[in-house]
């Protein structure tokens, strides 16, 4: 039985590891693209995120998969994987959007003025005075989000693919036994405690006032 259950692991790692690769830069794209002076770009882009946070991820990934094939006919065989990723990766990616958003209402307005004054050019103010303060900021609620994407791995079994929660219910269902869920529960804790002794190192790194 665990060794079954083990088989799901690496594609949840996958679903994890791929997600949080692509949101991460992506949201900070679509933060600048809310940001834009152009409302042709700022409007959309709001909506974008207002649809992604406000409806379930899991509605998303039925969309993801089975639009495609009610909107154009396409054959969806072998497309799963990439309905998971573009679910997840997009979702994210709003979420993040709006944390950075908040990170850098937070830094004050005096550091751009300062770094104008010492001759900085957008690109160095970017990255030597508002990126490094920008992530001691926002750490902690992106913590929250890798945390919160580690338990909706288990969302990809709507579109049946085999991760651990996938195969953990279908053992479940086949033997009429409890313990593949418990199984499966300790996997995630284990992972989300990984990723929080991780995030916490990191925030440690950020910690100038100690």
């Amino acid at each position: 039985m665990l060794i079954t259950i083990g088989v799901g692991i690496p594609r949840t790692l996958s679903i994890f590891f791929f997600t949080i690769t692509l949101s991460l830069p992506l949201g900070f794209v679509v933060y600048f693209m809310r940001a834009s002076k152009f409302a042709l770009i700022r409007v959309p882009t709001r909506v974008f995120i207002s649809v992604m946070r406000g409806t379930p991820l899991m509605l998303q990934l039925l969309a993801w998969y089975f639009g495609p094939f009610f909107l154009f006919g396409m054959n969806i065989r072998g497309y799963r994987f990439t309905a998971l990723m573009l679910a997840f990766v997009l979702n994210y990616a709003a979420y993040f959007a709006e944390i950075y958003r908040s990170g850098f209402l937070s830094i004050p307005q005096g550091q751009y003025e300062a770094a104008a004054v010492l001759g900085y050019s957008k690109f160095q103010t970017f990255f030597k005075i508002v990126l490094p303060q920008l992530t001691k900021i926002v750490l902690p609620s992106v913590t929250n989000e890798v945390i919160t994407l580690v338990k909706d791995t288990s969302l990809a079994y709507t579109l049946a693919y085999q991760e651990v929660f996938s195969i953990s219910k279908l053992i479940s269902a086949s033997h009429s036994t409890f313990m593949p869920f418990i199984i499966a529960g300790t996997f995630y804790y284990i992972f989300n405690y990984l990723v929080s002794y991780i995030m916490e190192r990191i925030e440690l790194r950020y910690a100038y006032y100690r």
